[in-house]
């Protein structure tokens, strides 16, 4: 019987989000010294110095909905998991980030038989829904040849691409969506051991579309 290449090393990092405050502050004067005339006896001046004080900022506060990224791992439900990643762990591997509270990334892959399915489910959260809209279209450029995705959070985009490494196929779905001011993030892709050709475009597609459906009703659904 023909032996089994090993899976595909398929990973998927993204950048984290990086958050900048910026703060202003406004002087104003303070009153001007005033002269008081004393009797015929003589006369004395008193003077008040100048003085300095900040002046609260009249800006209002940022949009921020999300203040931290919920657990990854709950984002998509098991019915999701076991027909997306037949034979996987419905539990799902939190893979380690740099700052869990802004970036939290899970992660399901199984081979079973000769297919291999491998699915990430990332959440990422910014300073306000205008930072998380620039980098959402950032991105969406940095990927083009995709397509937008109706109905999905406050923006969706998939794209699908196809890569061959040692005559083995493997075929790979991004999905990006902004949800007021986190970033959801779903890659799925797919591999067949045995004639080397990977999924169809539409299966891979559908699949990660799937689960950005799910991963962005879990965060609107309570997980803040």
């Amino acid at each position: 019987m023909r032996s089994l290449p090993l899976p595909l090393a398929l990973t998927a990092r993204l950048s984290p989000v990086v958050v900048l405050a910026v703060a202003g502050w406004a002087l104003s004067s303070g009153p001007a010294a005033t002269a008081n005339s004393g009797s015929t006896e003589g006369s004395s001046t008193s003077a008040a110095g100048d003085s300095a004080a900040p002046a609260a900022s009249s800006a209002a506060p940022a949009a921020k909905t999300y203040d931290a990224a919920p657990a990854p791992c709950s984002g998509v439900p098991e019915a999701t998991v076991k027909s997306l990643v037949p034979g996987a762990k419905t539990s799902g591997k939190e893979i380690p980030s740099t700052d869990s509270r802004l970036r939290r990334t899970c992660s399901w892959n199984a081979l079973k038989g000769y297919d291999y399915r491998w699915l990430d489910v990332s959440y990422e959260v910014a300073a306000s829904d205008e930072a998380a809209a620039k980098e959402y279209e950032q991105r969406v450029a940095e990927k083009s040849g995709g397509g937008t995705v109706p109905g999905l959070g406050d923006g969706g985009y998939s794209v699908v691409n196809l890569a061959t490494e040692d005559k083995q196929q493997t075929r790979e779905g991004v999905v990006l969506a902004r949800a007021a001011n986190a970033l959801v993030v779903i890659t799925y892709s797919g591999s067949d051991f045995e004639n080397k050709k990977a999924p169809e475009t539409a299966e891979i597609n559908k699949g990660a579309i799937k689960a950005a459906k799910d991963a962005v009703a879990a965060l609107r659904g309570g997980a803040k």
